[in-house]
Formats: structure tokens, C-alpha cells, sequence
């Protein structure tokens, strides 16, 4: 057992709502509800919320953050990865937000009220906003959900319609002296009912994440927090006190905060979880039976995280919303390159030379390029380093440096690359040098140099992806 408060006690929060693929829009009904909220016929993407930490505190900032993305692996930050809204109330900050669509298809968003790591910080009340369309936060207040002298963590809602309300779920150490997942009901977001224990398997739980109304069976997800363990619960009825565990548990070395996704694209599901410790990794199980209760890992070059970012909640939305909000908010202006054969590394710079280094680190900017027009040839590509923008990734006697630009041709020839499809993956990219063209960027022994290509080794180590 780790002697770390955030495995004693922090939550954390994610939400997906997925439809099932190959059905024709028109034959599907107008809402569908999977998880926590309705998804719509017409959605096409998906918008996550979350908040930011790093290993330095160079990227943490607890104000709602987003992201979007068209097939809810691989994810754009929107604002430059700054918030679109921070509370000002309580602790002045959040954690575990949660973004739900409501049955009128406007937006809710919920929050832990807490800001940074000070786990004695006991609030009964959670952060509330409105929003028609996520590009704008209205009505922003706390809502009150018990009396106790504990928290209120991970709280995250779905609809209950035979109850005609909306539940909210979360964390809080009620008399039985270990966190238990309580349950309010509400209609409006601005009060509540009284809580009730809605789970409580006799030792400590939080972050409880629900699927509803799968084959006529809801399941919940939750965090084992004295194992670290993810655990499955199903229950044909949202009944507090229904639930009971099921399955086989998952984690990867401590691990919190379940959320379920359905594949738009197969009948698989994914069970995404957050490493309990700030530098906050996330890792996906897959499996193509629910109601089976057992899962496998995913390799992490099939997904990628928002940089820096924690405690997620995914939402679906449609193809206009996500268009409106990449312009309000704006795509990022830089992009991190991610290792094929080590997708847990990224591309970044560290006294000047160049190499992959494991994710997360600080100074996080080290691995943020701006891909810019060749300096030697514009159909190519040129890495611009963000927090050193006189400099570039250029090649000197085939090693790769950061190096600022003298002017000359032969910089300009060194520091020019050419894209091409993924000598690994064609879905990937590679990157071919321009005054050496025999040559590509590879890692080796982790540090990057241009050198020719000709095993099976080489075309992984040669292979990145483009990401943000």
C-alpha cells in the first residue's frame, strides 16, 4: 500500500457515450442513451473535458479544459491547452470534471471542488455551469449535496427514467468510516435530495463511472482504492444498493478513474483508467463482450491523451458542434511526435540534442514543435522548437540538435525533412532528410539521428506520429 494521499483518496473522472456502428443515421432513433447522458443520432465527434497536471507543475492548471476529436482516440486540445473556464468559488479550482448532455441537448458541467493536492480540503458542495454549446459558461455556481464533514469527489450524473431525474454519483466517507458512493437526484442541477449510500462494497471506493441500459443491464465502474484496482458492478435495475461486482478487475500499476467506451467503428468496448499519481498516464482495456466482465490492455500507439491532462470526461456531439468549437476556441499551434515502437515516449529536446523521452516530463514545451514550411525546401517540413523558437531540429554529422539558425544554406538543408508514409505503419509518418535522402530520422539507443533504413527495426524506430 502506497503511502501516496492521492492512492488513499483522489478520484479522478471520464466520460464516453458512444452509438453503435454501421447503422444508418436515419434508422437510428432520435436519442440514445448509453452512460451517463444522450447521445444523438447525429453526433459524429466527441468533446473531453479535464483538467492539467505535470511532473514540475509547469503544466498544471485546475480549470476545465477541452478537447475534441472525430474518433475519441486521438485528441485535439482546444485553447492552447488553457482553460475555457476556471471556478471562483470554494477552492478556487477544479478536479474530475464532467461534461453530460441534458434531455433538453444542452450541457451540464460537474466538478470536484478542490484545487491542487490538499486532500484534507472537505467540501459538501460540487462546481456547476450551463452551457448551450460548450463555447460559453453560464449560470456558474456550487451545489450542495450532504451535511457530512467529508468530500464530495468525482461526481458525474446519467439520466434515470423511471425516476423521471437526473442521479448524481460520487465519492464521500460517510458513517461507515471508508469512502462509499453516495447518490443525490435532482431536475434542475440547483437542488438536490437528500443523499443516499448508493454502493458500498464494505471497503474503499471511489470514482464510480455508469453505463446504462446495455442488453437491459446497467454497469457501473469503479476504483478498488486500497488495490488500485478497477471493478465491475451490474444491476438490471439503478437501484441503490442493486449493484454487485462482476468480473475480473484491471489496473496498470495503480490505477482510477473507469470509463466505458463504445467503438463507433466495432462492437468493442474500452475501458479507459488513469494512473492515480500526478503525472497522470492513461491506459485502455478492450473487450467485445460486456456482460463477459474481462478485458485487455491496449497497445498505447492506438490512443493518445491531450498533453498534460487528468481526470478526463468525453461527451459526444456532432459534426457542427465540433466544428464551432475549434473556432472558438482555436486548434493548437505546435505538435508533439510520438514514438511507434515506444509510444509511451515523445520527441523532445534536452540540452539541445534530441531525443524520445517517456511521457510526462517538464519542461513539457520541450517536446511542443511548431511544423513549419521547409528552410530549404517548402514542400518539406521544418521542427521549430516552441520555447526556443530561434532554434530548430537539425542533423550535424547525422545527429539531431537543436540549433539556432545561422542563415546559411546548409543549415537551412540540415534542418529540412521530407514526410512520407510510416515505414512501419503507413498510417504513421516518417521523416526523410533532404540533403541526405537515403537517410530518415530514427531513435537510436533513444536518441535521435538521420541514418538509412533497412530492417524491420529500423522502420519502427523510423516511424512517429504527428499528434498533439
Amino acid at each position: 500500500m502506497t503511502t501516496n494521499p492521492r492512492h488513499d483518496s483522489q478520484p479522478s473522472r471520464r466520460r464516453f457515450l458512444g452509438m453503435a456502428a454501421g447503422v444508418p443515421l436515419a434508422a437510428m432513433t432520435a436519442h440514445l442513451t448509453i452512460g451517463s447522458g444522450t447521445a444523438h443520432a447525429a453526433d459524429s465527434a466527441y468533446v473531453m473535458g479535464y483538467f492539467t497536471e505535470s511532473p514540475g507543475g509547469l503544466g498544471t492548471d485546475y480549470g476545465l479544459h477541452l478537447a475534441v476529436s472525430t474518433d475519441g482516440l486521438q485528441w485535439m486540445p482546444l485553447n492552447q491547452n488553457n482553460p475555457v473556464v476556471t471556478p471562483t468559488e470554494g477552492a478556487g479550482g477544479l478536479r474530475d470534471p464532467f461534461i453530460m448532455r441534458k434531455q433538453d441537448g444542452t450541457f451540464v458541467v460537474l466538478a470536484t471542488d478542490l484545487k491542487g493536492t490538499d486532500w484534507s480540503y472537505n467540501s459538501q458542495y460540487i462546481h456547476v455551469w450551463d452551457s448551450a454549446d460548450l463555447r460559453s459558461f453560464t449560470g456558474y455556481r456550487r451545489l450542495k449535496l450532504h451535511d457530512m464533514v467529508t468530500h464530495s469527489w468525482a461526481p458525474e450524473a446519467y439520466w434515470d427514467a423511471g425516476r423521471g431525474k437526473y442521479a448524481i454519483l460520487y465519492s464521500s466517507v460517510n458513517s461507515s468510516g471508508h469512502n462509499v458512493i453516495m447518490v443525490n437526484y435532482t431536475t434542475d442541477f440547483r437542488t438536490a435530495s437528500a443523499p443516499q449510500v448508493f454502493f458500498d462494497p464494505g471497503y474503499d471506493v471511489i470514482d464510480a463511472h455508469m453505463v446504462v441500459g446495455v442488453g437491459g443491464v446497467n454497469y457501473m465502474y469503479f476504483k478498488n482504492n486500497g488495490r488500485q484496482q478497477l471493478v465491475g458492478t451490474r444491476s438490471t435495475s439503478l437501484n441503490p444498493g442493486s449493484f454487485t461486482v462482476f468480473g475480473t478487475p484491471v489496473s496498470h500499476g495503480g490505477t482510477e478513474a473507469p470509463t466505458i467506451v463504445k467503438s463507433l467503428a466495432s462492437n468493442t468496448w474500452y475501458m479507459w483508467g488513469d494512473t492515480y499519481t500526478p503525472n497522470g498516464i492513461f491506459y485502455a482495456w478492450q473487450t467485445t463482450d460486456l456482460a463477459a466482465g474481462t478485458w485487455t490492455e491496449l497497445n498505447q500507439r492506438d490512443y493518445t491523451q491531450p498533453l498534460n491532462s487528468k481526470h478526463n470526461t468525453i461527451e459526444t456531439i456532432t459534426s457542427a458542434e465540433y466544428d464551432n468549437l475549434v473556432a472558438r476556441w482555436g486548434k493548437p499551434a505546435w505538435n508533439r511526435l510520438k514514438s511507434y515502437n515506444f509510444p509511451n515516449r515523445y520527441v523532445r529536446h534536452a540540452d539541445f540534442t534530441a531525443r524520445i523521452a517517456p511521457y510526462p516530463f517538464d519542461p513539457f514545451a520541450d517536446a511542443q514543435w511548431k511544423l513549419v514550411p521547409g528552410l530549404a525546401d517548402s514542400s518539406g517540413v521544418s521542427f521549430q522548437s516552441v520555447n526556443y523558437p530561434d532554434r530548430y531540429l537539425r542533423h550535424s554529422a547525422y545527429v539531431l540538435r537543436l540549433d539556432g539558425n545561422d542563415g546559411t544554406s546548409t543549415f537551412a538543408e540540415d534542418a529540412t525533412f521530407h514526410r512520407t508514409a510510416g515505414l512501419a505503419d503507413a498510417t504513421w509518418t516518417s521523416f526523410r532528410s533532404h540533403n541526405f535522402p537515403a537517410r530518415y530520422i530514427r531513435h537510436s539507443d533513444y536518441a535521435l539521428r538521420i541514418d538509412p533504413i533497412s530492417t524491420a527495426t529500423d522502420r519502427a524506430d523510423a516511424s512517429f506520429s504527428v499528434v498533439h
